[in-house]
């Protein structure tokens, strides 16, 4: 048998339907690149440690470099993974005598935790970036909006006035603590399991911390078991990109309301419309719609993972080969419903005259003419609740002869005797004057608006700040590694 792995244990080849069957090479492909940097790192490290001879890790990294630079094609694809099929196109290259030596003290099963590991600390460096982008976009178009009216809703009911700006910035705060727990979910991906071998360590003389730091990674998972076994850092990297799509589901729930001709709030760029086939007229918000279902995809993931993972004895097992699949999935949908996101905001048309129109229908002011009662008639807030509550049946808004009226039916005494005015209730009626009122922290007044935008900003600046040191030291490591590498070949 010319496969490398079989030959010694099993004495017969797998048919094509169980060779397809356990299979991961389809999904390896994420990972390519991760394994040619976990391979030049481990085989330095094993120069170091005169496991291997110099010149035969000359050799390795040599065939490593070249492997890298013919891509995955040129691998052969009928193994069962990644790893087994580059190592064998090295053992071709360079012969069993060195390119077998490069296994030396490693397990598949450290080998792929590793992949992945670094895989993946990439891409959520990069959702990050398009993390920061997403909210730099609302607060820019929030803005813009500072002034501009709008009805509130609770149980997408009217509900108080508000405006554009409060409405954009309560997400941009959302996509804000997305970042943060991308970050905080970065920070326990990037450790290193190298080195843990199969599930307990091995009799070389292994370095683990410079493989780590060749690696760019910031620990080690230091029980060589838990190295292995452990996919829990897929699973709250999978926590993560369902939660954030989530938020990314609401917005578009809202831009798909927005654009019916009942609101007529926005209409979306036309790259991101449609037509119908039948209707002429259309022009159909779809791809709103379909981050709206493609969060479905990044919640499947995260259930695949859960069950997957689930009741699995330490250490490593087989099942894990089936989780990589869902995280990748995951990625490659929330990355792409992130930037989509940001491009929908951007670029769509707001239709200020709509919002500012419908910013007191369904009585949105009544809750500040309560209020206003409180503050001038001294009367409890539940009764001037009750009071406005009966008003709210009529239709329109009331006039100052008609609180009295159910004033006296409530309380047995007008309000205007209290010293409620017809220009304190047309104030208390009036959108812009109840958005102006609204001052404590994180309301939508104009001055309070511009704090938090101002606030949104500096945050943002410094996950920027954040996110650029977190790149600088992955940069770092990598040119360290390639150094190396050339001292090697060179030495």
């Amino acid at each position: 048998m010319s496969d490398i792995l079989r030959r010694g244990r099993l004495a017969s080849v797998p048919d094509e339907e169980i060779i397809e069957y356990t299979s991961s090479m389809s999904a390896d492909k994420w990972i390519f690149n991760s394994d040619i940097l976990v391979d030049l790192a481990h085989t330095v490290m094993l120069k170091e440690r005169n496991v291997i001879r110099a010149e035969d890790c000359q050799k390795i990294l040599e065939g490593l470099l070249k492997i890298r630079e013919e891509g995955i094609e040129k691998l052969d694809h009928t193994y069962e993974d990644i790893h087994i099929s580059l190592e064998s196109r090295l053992i071709d290259m360079v012969g069993e005598d060195v390119g077998g030596r490069m296994h030396s003290g490693r397990s598949r099963n450290d080998e792929v935790a590793t992949c992945i590991r670094l895989t993946l600390r990439d891409e959520l460096l990069l959702i990050m970036e398009d993390l920061i982008g997403l909210r730099n976009t609302l607060i820019d178009v929030a803005s813009e909006n500072v002034d501009t009216l709008m009805p509130g809703f609770t149980h997408l009911q009217h509900a108080q006035p508000t405006t554009l700006a409060h409405h954009l910035t309560a997400h941009a705060n959302a996509i804000g603590r997305d970042f943060e727990r991308t970050r905080d979910c970065y920070s326990r991906v990037n450790m290193s399991p190298l080195g843990a071998a199969a599930f307990a360590s091995t009799g070389f003389d292994l370095d683990r911390q410079r493989t780590r730091t060749l690696l760019g990674f910031d620990g080690i998972v230091e029980n060589s078991m838990d190295a292995v076994s452990s996919r829990d850092f897929l699973i709250e990297t999978a926590s993560v990109f369902a939660n954030l799509m989530i938020n990314l589901s609401k917005m578009a729930e809202e831009l798909v309301i927005w654009s019916t001709s009942e609101f007529a709030f926005i209409e979306l760029d036309d790259r991101y419309a449609s037509t119908s086939s039948i209707m002429p007229q259309k022009k159909n918000p779809d791809t709103a719609e379909l981050l709206r279902g493609k969060s479905g995809v990044a919640i499947g993931s995260l259930m695949s993972l859960i069950s997957i993972c689930k009741g699995l004895p330490l250490s490593y097992n087989r099942d894990l080969q089936e989780a990589t699949p869902n995280i990748w999935r995951s990625l490659r949908t929330t990355r792409a419903s992130v930037r989509i996101m940001s491009g929908m905001i951007a670029t769509m048309k707001i239709n200020k005259e709509n919002m500012a129109g419908l910013a007191t229908a369904g009585f949105t002011t009544a809750t500040e003419l309560a209020d206003t009662m409180v503050r001038v008639c001294d009367i409890p807030f539940r009764t001037a609740h009750q009071i406005v509550g009966v008003l709210a049946r009529g239709n329109g808004e009331p006039t100052l002869g008609e609180i009295d009226a159910v004033a006296h039916n409530v309380i047995g005494e007008s309000l205007s005797g209290r010293g409620l005015t017809e220009e304190m209730v047309n104030e208390a009626l009036d959108p812009i004057l109840n958005v102006r009122k609204r001052t404590v922290t994180g309301g939508p007044s104009p001055d309070t608006m511009q704090q938090l935008i101002s606030n949104c900003k500096t945050r943002s600046t410094e996950d920027e700040n954040s996110l650029r040191e977190l790149k600088a030291n992955v940069d770092s490591a990598m040119e360290t590694l390639f150094s190396v590498v050339d001292d090697c070949m060179s030495a």
